[in-house]
Parts: structure tokens; sequence; C-alpha cells
């Protein structure tokens, strides 16, 4: 067994693992990254976690090195990420999400209760609107989009160097992939549903993100019985990148308290 990061694909996905392979004793925490993304995004949390758990990271359809298109849909693509779960045979899969993986994770414990008997929620919502002007800017000015993104994506307080490697990836995703995850998470809406989820949930907030404020998150764990709400503290809405130490924390005491 390595825990020397293990980078693979399996039926067209591609992932990254803290450890390969997975232990048939040990929960597998399933990373999933936000809009136009990559598995990049959670790089620092799939080492830190590997001696504590099976920690993996994809890359949904049409990002990264995975292959096929990208979808305007949460639920095809919380279908293509329950499908990933299956063919690596993850022992005890825990879906951990962030924006657009947060909605995944919200359809997957919400469609599979049995599967899934705990979530992670990174700065997500039970909604997630988007503002017209990204559209706008996604239509007509991609190159401009990638510009401006770290200013309203990261807290001020934030070195713009901790996410290059995601700005990177983010910047060679075709742009009707990042379009397309964008309609996604404008016409994601469960809110009259979260409260159906009753297995344990970790809710994540950060203190600077602009994009999901805290009271998205607040509003899940008011309405997720078994759920508990943790703020990062100086950082914004890619807080896994921006504060990982503090996101490793909260998620390894969550993970050892199931």
């Amino acid at each position: 067994m390595s825990l020397v990061m293990h980078e693979s694909r399996i039926d067209g996905t591609a992932f990254i693992a803290g450890r390969w392979p997975l232990d048939p004793d040990l929960p597998t925490v399933v990373f999933i990254h936000g809009s136009g993304g990559s598995s990049v995004l959670w790089r620092a949390q799939v080492e830190a976690l590997a001696q504590r758990m099976n920690t993996v990271g994809l890359d949904l359809p049409g990002h990264g090195a995975s292959g096929g298109g990208g979808m305007d849909c949460v639920e095809d693509y919380a279908a293509s990420v329950d499908a990933f779960v299956a063919a690596i045979e993850a022992p005890r899969p825990i879906p951990c999400g962030l924006s657009i993986g947060g909605a995944i994770v919200l359809r997957l414990l919400l469609d599979a209760p049995q599967k899934y008997t705990a979530g992670i929620l990174v700065n997500s919502g039970a909604r997630l609107r988007v503002m017209p002007m990204i559209f706008e800017a996604l239509e007509k000015d991609i190159e401009g989009f990638h510009k401006a993104a770290p200013a309203f994506s990261i807290s001020e307080k934030t070195d713009p160097s901790a996410i290059t490697p995601l700005s990177e990836a983010m910047a060679a995703c075709p742009p009707a992939v990042t379009l397309g995850d964008f309609r996604a998470c404008d016409s994601f809406d469960v809110m009259e549903r979260v409260g159906e989820i009753e297995v344990p949930v970790l809710v994540l907030t950060a203190s600077d993100d602009r994009m999901t404020p805290g009271k998205y998150g607040t509003y899940l764990a008011e309405r997720i019985g078994r759920s508990s709400l943790v703020n990062i503290e100086d950082a914004g809405h890619l807080s896994p990148m921006e504060q990982p130490q503090a996101v490793t924390e909260a998620i390894a005491e969550f993970v050892s308290s199931l």
C-alpha cells in the first residue's frame, strides 16, 4: 500500500488518491470540486488525511484529466459521481463537495441515504442562484472572467498565488463546460427537501465567502437534523486552498466522530 499521491483513471474519470489500493477498513472521503475546477482544489486534504482515512479527489466529466463532456444538471453529475464511487468500490463513502460539489453531495444524500452514511458540504447551499453578470462574462469574455475570478473567489487576506493551480485548471476547462456548471448551479434547488436528510453532515462556511455567504450554510445546518457547523476564518469561497490546515482539521474531526 502506498501513501504517495496516486493518480489514475477509471471508466474515463481521472482521480487522485492519498493511498492506493483503498483500505477496506477505513471510510473513504470522496472530494468533489466546484464549477470549472478540478481535483487540485482538494490536493492538500487528499494528502494530509491519507494516514487516517481513504481520500479520493475526482475530476468531474469534462474537467481536469477526465474524459467526456460537461453537464448542465446537478442530478446528472451526481449520477456520474455515484457510478465512480461504485467503480472504485469505495468503502463507507463520504462525499465532500464545494459549491456545485456540495450540491452534488446533497443529491447523493437525498437519493441514496443507504449508501452515503454521512456527507460534508463546503461553501455550498440548498439553492445556488448565479448572478447574471457571471453568465454574461462566461458567454462574452471568458478571459476576463478568469482574470476577475480570484477577486471574488478568495479572501482579501489570501495571497492569490495560493490558488494558482486551480486558476490554471479553470483556465484550461472548456468554456462550454464551465458555463454548463453554472447553469446547473442556477437551476439547483432542494430548499424544501434538505430536512429529509437524516445522516450526519458537516457544514463548512468561510468568513469571507462572497459567493456563498455564511447564511447559506446556516440554513443547511438549521434544517439538517444531525449537522455540525464550522466556520473557517480568514478564507473565501476556496477555503480548502486558502486555509488548508483548518479545513483538513475540521474534516478529520468530523470523520473520527462518526
